[in-house]
């Protein structure tokens, strides 16, 4: 052990396991937990303190002394620096293995509940080019790599298309290619980039908040459908127009392609008006026959054909018979409210977003649903008697919170309700486990299955049937 300006090397530690947000773990001589940045377990490595805590340091690898049998080779360029993909030095296999074993390990030491045998992760078909939706900011202050701030070679063009780095708003790394959507992304990214360099057209600055270029949005389908949206911090019409029409020339295949001018100061769309420049204001999704509609601001799991597997398995759980009224709860745009309706007798779905809800009325209509009803609010607020009175008491409830997991009142009114069966899906198995805990006095959990939707980090989701007691 040695120190080096208040900061603490350690030499020739193991790493012996892969903990939150996909950092690994080794432990210090003092007993301490070392969470590491760019490590797998199996390496054996020299690592440098950049934070002390009570319990744990955080540390970043100077250098591997062995390599791990779990390693591979990362595909992307930008692996270390783009913050995207962590776990694309480890082998997917070993992925899966970390990521059962986090919920199984929150499950037992949060929840501390008992528990049936856990069904074995159900990885994800495709590893790389998975996602539907992707976001890009233009800067024309780009990060530059430790090698281009060593290397003699001025840099004169510092703009910049890509994705921020990690803990730095105002820094935006250049893209040569992203590995997490398929084409024509990259293709689309890279045209409108050299595009608006040819005409000269500024890149946007966040410290100062002038430039004309903000962001780029791609969204894609199973069906083969794109959307590409363009945000601009001003109006310039004549070289708003002559960017478009250059990317919809080049891309004939854009289903829908649109604009916003946003001069506020963050870049967030949702209070934004959106503009169409040429197709359909909207792409369509189909799963198992359902369409849906898809806007700039919708909601939609971003990997599309996991997120089948994972609303099979919801159904599965539930075990409808068709005479089932099924509550569901956080329905977003009402995909799994829809996608379970064939089996049930009535699904209502609840939203606190009002968009999403008017999404969710417009894909049951598009798609003849008549057996759902949806309704908008705070889901500590509107689910209570008077709801439940008015809509009938459900025989199941699906129940799929955002990573804070289910608020406290919400957990004591499925308490009082008493339905038989709860399916609890949720993107974070910390939360869930606290939930379930709460859920213990009335409910059993009798099935759980971890869903791979993100390969390369180490995001998992999990669905857990409860029954009651």
């Amino acid at each position: 052990m040695a120190r080096k300006n208040n900061r603490v090397i350690f030499e020739n530690l193991e790493v012996i396991d892969a903990g939150a947000k996909g950092k690994a773990v080794a432990k210090a001589p003092d007993g301490r937990v070392v969470f590491i940045n760019n490590a797998v377990p199996g390496d054996v490595v020299t690592v440098q303190t950049f934070k002390k805590k009570k319990a744990f340091y955080e540390a970043n690898v100077l250098s591997i002394s062995k390599y791990s049998e779990k390693r591979v080779e990362p595909v992307c360029p930008h692996f270390g620096t783009c913050g995207g993909c962590k776990w694309q030095n480890l082998g997917y296999e070993h992925q899966l293995f970390y990521k059962q074993k986090e919920i199984e390990q929150n499950l037992q030491r949060i929840g501390k509940v008992e528990l049936p045998d856990f069904q074995p992760i159900l990885g994800s078909e495709k590893q790389y080019f998975y996602r539907n939706k992707m976001e890009f900011s233009f800067s024309d202050n780009k990060w530059l790599t430790l090698e281009q701030i060593k290397s003699d070679k001025i840099i004169g063009n510092r703009n910049a298309l890509g994705f921020h780095i990690p803990g730095m708003w105002d820094k935006i790394l250049d893209l040569e290619i992203c590995y997490l959507q398929a084409d024509p992304s990259n293709a689309i990214r890279d045209f409108i980039k050299a595009k608006a360099e040819e005409l000269k057209l500024s890149f946007f600055n966040t410290r100062n908040q002038e430039g004309f270029l903000r962001t780029l949005m791609i969204r894609t389908t199973s069906i083969g459908e794109v959307m590409v949206l363009v945000q601009f911090f001003h109006e310039d019409e004549a070289n708003r127009k002559l960017l478009l029409e250059a990317v919809a020339e080049e891309f004939p295949q854009i289903t829908s392609l649109l604009y916003v001018i946003n001069s506020k100061g963050n870049d967030t769309l949702y209070d934004q008006e959106i503009e169409l420049f040429f197709g359909r204001d909207h792409i369509f999704e189909e799963m198992e026959g359902l369409q849906f509609k898809i806007n700039a601001k919708s909601f939609y799991q971003t990997n599309s054909e996991q997120a089948y597997e994972l609303y099979k398995i919801t159904r599965d759980f539930a075990g409808l018979s068709g005479n089932e009224l099924v509550y569901d709860l956080y329905t977003g745009t009402g995909t799994i409210a829809q996608f379970i309706a064939k089996k049930a007798k009535k699904v209502i779905g609840v939203e606190a977003v009002p968009d999403a809800i008017e999404a969710a009325k417009q894909n049951a209509q598009l798609n003849n649903i008549e057996n759902v009803e949806f309704f908008v609010g705070d889901m500590k607020k509107v689910f209570n008697e008077e709801f439940i009175n008015t809509h009938g008491k459900p025989d199941v409830v699906i129940t799929d919170p955002p990573r804070d997991g289910m608020h406290a009142d919400v957990v004591g009114q499925l308490l009082n309700l008493g339905a038989e069966k709860i399916v609890y899906v949720s993107c974070n198995s910390a939360t869930q486990a606290r939930d379930l805990a709460l859920l213990d006095s009335k409910y059993k959990v009798t099935k759980v299955q971890p869903v791979d939707m993100f390969p390369q980090t180490h995001h998992v989701e999990n669905v857990v049937l409860l029954e009651k007691r």
